[in-house]
């Protein structure tokens, strides 16, 4: 398995952009799909987005398209969320997580690893 440390996130205007990052540890995280979710306060966690292994594949929410960005550098062992024209209901914490396997993954339950979280902030 491996451990992830979130980082990036921050306080931003409505319009910014942030880009988040997914810092794993061990070996082996090339062979994990990788995802973001988010949990705004007093919602459920939502799916955001998710990339498989090896970058090929990606998949976003229909409230990010067009504006966020998965993205993975495996020789860094590092995941990526960029999100541009932020909006104030992007607002929450965003979590990574990642599951073994060669496609990608878009429920929480298909994910065993996840970070403890960033906060995302953005005010209108």
């Amino acid at each position: 398995q491996v451990q992830l440390v979130e980082s990036g996130g921050g306080l931003v205007q409505a319009g910014d952009s942030l880009r988040l990052s997914c810092v794993a540890s061990g070996r082996t995280f090339n062979t994990y799909a990788m995802g973001w979710f988010r949990q705004a306060p007093g919602k459920e966690q939502e799916f955001v987005a998710t990339i498989s292994w090896n970058g090929g594949r990606t998949y976003y929410a229909d409230s990010v398209k067009g504006r966020f960005t998965i993205s993975r550098d495996n020789a860094r062992s590092t995941g990526y969320l960029q999100m541009n024209s932020l909006k104030p209901e992007d607002t929450a914490v965003y979590y990574c997580a990642a599951t073994y396997g060669v496609s990608y993954y878009t429920t929480r339950n298909e994910y065993d690893m996840w970070g403890q979280g960033t906060q995302v902030t953005v005010s209108s």
